[in-house]
């Protein structure tokens, strides 16, 4: 199976970095555009809080998406400096689009808002270091020693994502593992450090804080063994199991009163990314609505005059968790299918109106199935719905299609800006699609969203595949 153990999220891999980018840093920077203006003698105005709206979702995105903090524990404070201003030169461009979008560009042309654009990387920065040298003392001493039990492509990963994230207070000592050299994994580089016979006397000789084991279950008796030696230690011992064979979607561990559970597959929102997600399409539809309503009002009078019909088509599809929901969009056809056969629009489509055919080339006929993203049916971004003839059709026929479920249907999604919007006469490209929305879920972040939007543009202006 196509898996990713890189997806796993551990329950140390939490680190205070990850505070930082998601959510002090965002207030910081509010907190200052704040400031700003009150000691100007402006009034903050309710332009500054949809600002204010705007620099935390995407600066929380930026921030999280090019980790200028993973340099945060080095002394190098040039580079942190630079990877600030990288991360913040980029919040000011999405800042800058989406401000022009909701009419907010004035606010640009304000000298208070300038100079909070140019002094907010250096406060960031000063804000970095103070926290870093607060707690300096602690990362020094608190270095927790780590050992791990078997060498496999599961305990390699874990051994370089903890490499990767000094925060974690974790250095690895090196591996364990009865089989020789031959029958470890090819290509990994790891430091073997002597059999699991040895693990007690190294753990107590070395003073090892943490040990991780990663055996498959055939290997019970070994590991029964082990921690019966190992039990006259002050090592903490985790157990990391195999489930990297399987497909993972969002991967992680958790508990269930108090009960550990491993998540296999989960949608990526929950917690604090579901308010995100929500957060970020209720501002951005309710924006978008506003500045497109005259477009839209011109949209259902053309169809109207130029053809017999309603103007809204609604048509059932499958929303989140698999619910029927009802989507909206401008009727193209001069038929409204929604029945248990769904003929699937082809190119020069006799069923196709001429307005229909311009909607349809333009994307123009989704419009409103942003009032569908407002009443949570929908996000903007997100798999395609499909009728529930299709759903039905291909469940069968697709591993992991009814997956796409896991998560609202979206207006575009990561299919779509990759070459497969539009018609999907073949069963390649169905599958093609499906593994493509079944990628979002796992790939899934806020800053993947905005980009998947703004390639949209160019997906639409290019009018491929939309008949």
């Amino acid at each position: 199976m196509n898996s990713d153990i890189s997806q796993i999220k551990y329950p140390a891999d939490i680190p205070a970095r990850k505070f930082y980018r998601r959510l002090l840093d965002p207030l910081i920077a509010i907190g200052l555009l704040y400031l700003l203006m009150r000691v100007s003698g402006h009034p903050f105005t309710a332009n500054h809080v949809v600002l204010a709206i705007l620099t935390f979702f995407i600066s929380s995105t930026v921030f999280g998406w090019t980790d200028p903090w993973r340099d945060a524990s080095s002394s190098n404070v040039l580079t942190l400096g630079k990877s600030i201003v990288g991360a913040w030169l980029a919040t000011i461009v999405l800042l800058l689009f989406f401000s022009y979008v909701a009419g907010l560009v004035s606010l640009f042309q304000q000298r208070e808002t300038v100079i909070w654009l140019a002094i907010t990387p250096p406060v960031l920065l000063f804000a970095q270091i103070v926290l870093q040298k607060a707690g300096m003392g602690l990362s020094r001493t608190n270095v927790r020693s780590v050992v791990l039990v078997g060498v496999n492509e599961l305990s390699v990963k874990l051994a370089e994502r903890v490499d990767e994230n000094p925060d974690l207070r974790m250095e690895i000592n090196g591996f364990f593992d009865d089989r020789d050299t031959s029958r470890q994994p090819t290509g990994q580089k790891v430091t073997l450090l002597g059999s699991m016979s040895d693990i007690p006397a190294y753990v107590r000789k070395h003073n090892v804080n943490t040990i991780f084991i990663s055996q498959p279950i055939s290997a019970q008796p070994r590991i029964r063994k082990l921690l019966n030696e190992l039990q006259d230690t002050t090592a903490s011992i985790y157990f990391l199991p195999d489930i990297y064979v399987f497909d993972l979607i969002q991967a992680r561990f958790d508990s269930v009163a108090g009960l550990p559970v491993v998540a296999i597959c989960e949608s990526p929102f929950t917690g604090i990314n579901n308010m995100i997600k929500r957060g970020s399409d209720f501002v951005l539809a309710l924006m978008i609505q506003i500045i497109l309503l005259p477009l839209m009002l011109g949209i259902a009078i053309a169809i109207k005059v130029t053809s017999p019909g309603p103007v809204i088509f609604r048509q059932r599809r499958y929303g989140l968790d698999g619910e029927e929901i009802i989507v909206y969009k401008f009727r193209s056809m001069t038929v409204c299918e929604d029945g248990a056969r769904v003929v699937q629009a082809t190119k020069n489509d006799q069923r196709v109106t001429r307005i229909g055919a311009f909607l349809r080339r333009t994307s123009l006929d989704e419009l409103p199935q942003f009032f569908n993203v407002l009443q949570g049916r929908m996000s903007i971004v997100g798999p395609r719905p499909h009728a529930i003839a299709h759903n039905e059709l291909y469940r069968k026929q697709i591993k992991g299609y009814m997956l796409r479920h896991k998560v609202r249907p979206g207006i575009t999604g990561w299919a779509q800006v990759n070459g497969f919007r539009g018609e999907t006469d073949t069963l390649d490209k169905m599958e093609a699609r499906i593994a493509y929305d079944l990628d979002y879920l796992r790939r899934w972040s806020l800053a993947l969203d905005l980009w998947i939007i703004a390639r949209t543009v160019g997906v639409v202006l290019k009018r491929d595949n939309a008949y």
